[in-house]
């Protein structure tokens, strides 16, 4: 059966039309009055070609108008423009606007899912989700109970809905989705609830189901083909994650995808980060004789043709998580000089601190350095080619919740569970070459714990804290700018606390973040000077975006405190441990703002 599924799988690759990505996707996304997905285009580079606004004019922005969504909790994503409409999402219960730009932005329409809320406990780290995204005439929607919904851009009336996994088994929905030719693709989340997470792409018609490749299994599940998937230039050989699991774990093994995903349409490959392996306890994960064995694929990148889902190759970043580093942060592409040789490269910001450059069509790795000098838990990833330990990092044997086959409790571990770098996304700039990181600056303790698998019940098996990375500026984050093709940090601003809003990058020569504070910032891309900033009625977990309206560039911003570093704030929690450990590190977050779900939008005098 696992044979004759890949094969199929395989002959609609053979068959397939030659490749053509979706051709509204990328008109729209090459017009830069316009804003229709997440990520600003395919390759996930959030930059935006207008200048009106510049590092020397960027100091006399004024709000121009806001926009309150009535929802409080944690405020991922950004608003979308199309046209002169502009959608703006909520956390749950995932309520959609259509705002008329034309008419001081009267409300079109708004679509209000009627969602069990028996759902909410479900999520891990906050009701948030990363927003809707634009295709052909319709706005896609990913909700919390995992539906997936087609909606009229023009009238919000749904077109198609279908369900994407099932609550009551630890799923649920916070991604987005990505468009490409003529199907939605959408991860899954779970991992925390021993949940086999997947992949899955949707008619972009009908909501039909068209394939699913799962994170951990059996090829046919995980659609791999053993002899052409490659990983660091070798195939991966048969049934290659079953032989890194102790019998059946793997059906409760996790590796979510609920992160951002990046499109190369030349290559007709999409590619995306699976998260942490279930427990977070390593040693229940063990090998029978007690040994690590790698749980793949948990933590990987994977490249996949969007036609069949089957994946070209994988790199698995941290074999046999021991401190729960998800792989999902986004993937953005882009050109740039790597060893005095100009290549097309994936550059991707893990959790685990380690920023990596790819060659995006084969997988071939590059650079993997830390972009947080605090990182404390590997000395670094081996590059030679020729060793058997080629693009494994290794582990200092202090920071290890895993020794002599047993679960150990381990302190002053850096990078936290939350990582150097969680969903909170990067931007490139194609005039300077960089990438502008937001990041956190946090250190853990890490106590490990026996957990049984219920299913829908949390399958975690650790209790964490956190707390600034000592001997640095006392605060919880920074912001870099960072070669992706030497692996460096090129300038850094401390913040204090963890930055956890997407950056966005301008022709104008300006980057622009937000700060769990509240405050909107601009630096100039050159040199991260401070050129502008206001604080926003909550703390900022969402990306900033920019449009153009009647020949006025505007900047728009998300403001909402919640996600995992907010949760404490977002969901009234008091002790210290709660959130997974983010309640007691970002506990005096709550004397600098409070609760809120506003939009606020900004422009020159």
């Amino acid at each position: 059966m696992r044979n004759s599924a890949l094969a199929s799988a395989l002959l609609v690759t053979v068959m397939a039309a030659p490749a053509m990505a979706n051709q509204d996707v990328i008109k729209n996304t090459a017009d830069p009055k316009q804003w229709t997905l997440q990520t600003g285009d395919y390759a996930n580079t959030r930059y935006t070609k207008l200048d009106q606004i510049n590092r020397d004019n960027v100091k006399t922005l004024k709000v121009a108008w806001t926009f309150s969504t009535g929802v409080l909790r944690g405020h991922e994503g950004s608003p979308l423009v199309v046209g002169s409409t502009m959608y703006v999402h909520t956390p749950f219960p995932n309520n959609v606007f259509a705002l008329d730009l034309d008419n001081e932005a009267k409300i079109i329409w708004k679509y209000e899912p009627k969602q069990d809320p028996s759902v909410i406990p479900v999520m891990c780290c906050d009701t948030v989700n990363r927003g809707v995204a634009y295709a052909e005439g319709k706005i896609f929607l990913h909700q919390a109970d995992t539906a997936v919904v087609a909606l009229d851009a023009k009238t919000g009336k749904e077109i198609w809905k279908t369900v994407n996994g099932d609550p009551k088994k630890g799923q649920t929905g916070t991604s987005t989705v990505l468009p490409v030719k003529d199907k939605i693709i959408v991860g899954i989340s779970g991992a925390e609830f021993g949940v086999q997470c997947h992949i899955t792409a949707y008619d972009i018609n009908t909501g039909k189901q068209v394939w699913r490749a799962y994170s951990v299994g059996p090829d046919d599940q995980i659609l791999f083909d053993p002899e052409k998937t490659m990983s660091l230039g070798k195939p991966v050989g048969k049934d290659s994650s079953l032989k890194t699991w102790t019998g059946e774990q793997w059906k409760i093994g996790g590796g979510s995808t609920w992160g951002w995903y990046s499109y190369d349409p030349a290559l007709n490959l999409f590619y995306y980060g699976s998260g942490n392996p279930s427990t977070w306890n390593p040693a229940q994960r063990a090998g029978a004789d007690g040994k690590q064995i790698d749980q793949k694929w948990t933590m990987t990148i994977f490249a996949r043709n969007p036609d069949t889902g089957v994946a070209a190759w994988a790199y698995q970043m941290t074999p046999f998580d021991e401190w729960d580093y998800d792989g999902i942060n986004e993937m953005p592409l882009a050109e740039i000089d790597v060893g005095g040789k100009k290549r097309n490269v994936l550059v991707h910001f893990d959790r685990n601190g380690l920023g990596y450059t790819l060659d995006r069509a084969t997988g071939e790795l590059l650079v993997a350095q830390k972009y947080d000098p605090k990182v404390n838990w590997t000395t670094g990833v081996d590059m030679d080619p020729k060793s058997p330990k080629y693009g494994r990092p290794a582990v200092v044997p202090a920071a290890s919740t895993f020794q002599n086959g047993q679960d150990v409790n381990t302190k002053g571990v850096c990078p936290a569970a939350l990582g150097s770098k969680d969903q909170q996304p990067s931007a490139f700039s194609p005039q300077t070459g960089l990438f502008y990181v937001p990041t956190n600056h946090v250190c853990m303790d890490y106590e490990p714990f026996k957990v049984s698998y219920t299913a829908g019940q949390p399958y975690v098996g650790a209790t964490l804290s956190m707390y600034p990375a000592p001997g640095s500026h006392g605060g919880m984050g920074n912001f870099i700018a960072w070669d992706a093709g030497q692996g460096k940090i090129v300038w850094s601003k401390p913040e204090p606390f963890s930055v956890w809003s997407g950056a966005l990058a301008t022709a104008g020569g300006v980057v622009f973040y937000g700060t769990l504070e509240g405050y909107l910032k601009a630096v100039d891309a050159k040199d991260g000077k401070d050129l502008f900033k206001f604080k926003t009625p909550s703390g900022i977990i969402g990306n900033v975006m920019s449009y153009e309206h009647k020949g006025k560039q505007y900047i728009a911003i998300l403001s909402g405190v919640g996600g995992w570093a907010g949760i404490g704030l977002a969901a009234g929690l008091q002790n210290p441990t709660d959130g997974l450990g983010a309640v007691g590190g970002y506990a005096g977050l709550k004397q600098y703002t409070s609760l809120g779900g506003t939009l606020t939008v900004f422009s020159l005098p």
